[in-house]
């Protein structure tokens, strides 16, 4: 339901918006959204950002600020800071990075020089992100990257990522995935990095929910250095925290944050982070996160018993990869433009050991997560129908190429049919239920 306190007046002063918030609200209310990137934040993480912080301007870090007026800001900030330590287990946190992309250029600032640094990290197409070096990312153009990737069986190879580590000798090894769904062997990694001489990161955007959880190993003791985005399986604001071991780590990467790459920090997102820390520090939370993994696992489960072909034949985590071209010879795009006319969301994405025909914008697979629907209380039953849907809807696309304008849909009475279906199941679930 709509915050009625943080809109109020907002119709009055702008009725555009307000049309469009309105909407926006009943479209998340009203689809299955099952994009692994995306959740449902709290009302009091909502409210949060919406707070008298967000007038607030100050350069620097607390007590060592550049403006004045600083004494609930400083508190705030600090607040988060400890909330994150206490939940992650390292000694240093900055919680200003604005979000994941200027967190991971934050890290390489701190430790590289352009044009001389070398990074190895996760191929954008079998996983990882346009951060960890992709050609049309600045990281791929500013630093030497070499790029390692999953084997046949859809799984990484610590021995192969060992002994590529050992020929390239990269000063940054980089793990922690966008589309990776099994578990991750930071030690493995720590050692490596430690091996080569190599700072280890650990880019647990999508994972840090579950990490907090404790359904998901955790990154500490073995990585020197961790980024993650808030508002994915965390449930908070669009923001990013750095985490660190080491005291002139985490002085470097507090300098390439601020001055390096940013002035004033955003006071409203980091008092959202703070809130957004302490739900996770609840026992609900870790409730939220093992059902997260339930659902995911009934999900790929369900799809896999129906026919579809699941990267590594299942998911450790919170998202389940498709390749929809050898399950059922149709395009990514194409399936995820479908689904999400009887509404169900999910995004189109590239999987490991495709087709040759597989392109970013028209690759072989859909990406499916189940966090955002976690949060509204879905549980394993309730995601099995999910999957039957999206089975009746994928059964129901048409193969070939498709004229300008044409329905993808054989019969457009069966889509009504599950978007009206679709519809009620998710209507039949608020948009957050996992608060204490």
């Amino acid at each position: 339901m709509l915050d009625q306190a943080i809109l109020s007046g907002l119709k009055e002063v702008d009725n555009e918006v307000f049309d469009l918030v309105v909407s926006e609200e009943t479209r998340q209310q009203r689809q299955i959204r099952l994009i692994p990137s995306e959740n449902y934040a709290s009302c009091a993480v909502r409210a949060a950002l919406a707070t008298s912080f967000t007038n607030k301007y100050g350069e620097g870090y607390p007590g060592r600020r550049y403006y004045q007026g600083q004494v609930n800001t400083d508190k705030i900030e600090n607040l988060a800071i400890e909330r994150a330590k206490q939940l992650f287990g390292y000694p240093f946190a900055n919680v200003q990075a604005l979000s994941g992309a200027p967190a991971n250029l934050a890290v390489y600032t701190a430790f590289l020089k352009p044009f001389a640094g070398k990074i190895m990290a996760m191929r954008l197409d079998h996983g990882g992100h346009l951060t960890h070096g992709s050609p049309v990312s600045v990281t791929g153009a500013w630093f030497e990257i070499s790029h390692y990737g999953c084997q046949e069986d859809d799984y990484l190879d610590m021995e192969k990522i060992r002994a590529q580590a050992l020929e390239f000798r990269p000063d940054v090894l980089v793990c922690g995935y966008t589309a990776y769904p099994r578990t991750i062997d930071f030690k493995a990694f720590g050692e490596i990095a430690r091996e080569v001489g190599a700072i280890s990161l650990a880019d647990i955007s999508h994972i840090a929910g579950l990490i907090a959880g404790g359904s998901h190993p955790s990154p500490f003791p073995h990585m020197d250095v961790v980024t993650f985005t808030t508002h994915k399986t965390l449930r908070g604001p669009r923001a990013a925290i750095i985490l660190s071991k080491d005291p002139e780590h985490a002085d470097k990467i507090d300098k390439a944050v601020f001055p390096g790459l940013q002035g004033g920090p955003h006071f409203n997102t980091i008092s959202a982070i703070a809130v957004a820390l302490k739900e996770a520090l609840s026992p609900a939370f870790k409730s939220y996160t093992d059902q997260v993994v339930k659902n995911a696992i009934s999900v790929a489960d369900e799809l896999k018993g129906r026919g579809y072909h699941i990267i590594s034949g299942g998911t450790d985590n919170h998202l389940v990869l498709v390749d929809v071209r050898k399950s059922c010879n149709l395009p990514g795009k194409r399936v995820a433009e479908a689904l999400e006319d009887v509404g169900i969301v999910c995004n189109f994405n590239t999987v490991p050991n495709a087709s040759d025909r597989q392109k970013p914008l028209f690759p072989d697979g859909i990406r499916l997560g189940t966090p955002s629907i976690t949060t509204r209380g879905f549980k394993e039953n309730d995601c099995r129908k999910v999957a039957e849907l999206m089975d009746r809807t994928m059964k129901n696309i048409k193969a070939g190429k498709l004229e300008k304008g044409e329905s993808p849909f054989i019969d457009e009475a069966i889509k009504d049919q599950i978007a009206a279906e679709v519809a009620e199941l998710a209507t039949s679930f608020p948009t957050f239920s996992w608060q204490e």
